[in-house]
């Protein structure tokens, strides 16, 4: 069964499972039925040309839809595991779409205002990933304990933060750096086949930031701080606080290394694909 992550500049991030939908826009609130499963999230900085209710995203047993209900148009690019590469389609009022497998990006054109009055284009980050189990849903009382915020494992952040804390999980604490974008990047494609978008820089920096704000909480994030130091002293910092807060454990790292030993092994002989036993 799908799973969504949703992400964007200033957006807490927000996970879907099966049978619940998210509406948004400029202000979503009070333009909806609520009921169970179906929550609405206002994204930030909008221009006021953007409608107030844009799109819904809606996740089922099998397949995620969005459907776009805005007044304007937007992009929508699934960049990885769609049908024949990449794509790219236009979405206007009432047109559906079915999400790729991996990062789905949708941007809306010239829909974010800074704080100079200027126009910028407003994107969202739809990650569609498979849900590795089903945990059993269980009530909470007011007494009990919960366990604290995490990163979604075998997600894009899940295996940034992985690579990020290495030198900390494997004892290396004495590392001079923190493993820069292209050692995460390769680190990633080496774990788990395909790294996502972070070959591009800024797609890593982005992870990192959101494992900051777990990592941290909003009251100590470093990235919300006025920054005294260098970016590389910040990094090296969300590198030690994730090994620390357990967001990544050695269990992980060994888990990942024999994953990916394993489908680097030939076939044994006589086996389908190796060559047969005399």
């Amino acid at each position: 069964m799908p799973r969504v992550v949703v992400r964007g500049a200033g957006l807490p991030s927000v996970v879907l499972g099966p049978g619940e939908s998210l509406l948004f826009g400029r202000a979503p609130h009070g333009l909806f039925r609520p009921g169970p499963g179906r929550v609405a999230v206002a994204l930030p900085d909008c221009a006021p040309h953007v409608s107030r209710l844009v799109g819904e995203l809606a996740v089922g047993a099998d397949v995620v839809a969005l459907t776009w209900l805005g007044a304007g148009e937007a992009q929508l690019s699934g960049l990885f595991d769609a049908p024949g590469g990449a794509r790219r389609v236009i979405l206007t009022r009432s047109a559906s779409a079915l999400l790729d497998a991996g990062e789905n990006q949708l941007v809306l054109l010239r829909g974010r205002r800074d704080a100079a009055g200027r126009f910028a284009d407003l994107v969202v980050t739809l990650d569609v990933e498979p849900a590795t189990r089903d945990a059993p849903v269980e009530p909470v009382g007011a007494g009990d304990t919960r366990t604290g915020p995490g990163l979604a494992r075998g997600g894009r952040d899940w295996f940034v933060a992985l690579a990020l804390a290495e030198p900390w999980l494997v004892g290396a604490d004495d590392y001079p750096r923190p493993p820069s974008n292209r050692e995460i990047f390769e680190r990633v494609r080496e774990w788990h086949g395909y790294a996502w978008n972070l070959h591009r820089p800024q797609r890593v920096d982005e992870a990192i930031r959101a494992i900051s704000a777990i990592a941290f909480g909003a009251a100590d994030d470093p990235y919300l701080a006025p920054r005294a130091g260098r970016l590389l002293n910040t990094r090296f910092a969300v590198a030690r606080r994730a090994a620390e807060v357990r967001l990544v454990t050695a269990a992980d790292l060994a888990e990942v290394e024999r994953a990916a030993r394993n489908r680097k092994l030939p076939p044994p002989p006589g086996s389908s694909g190796g060559p047969a036993a005399p």
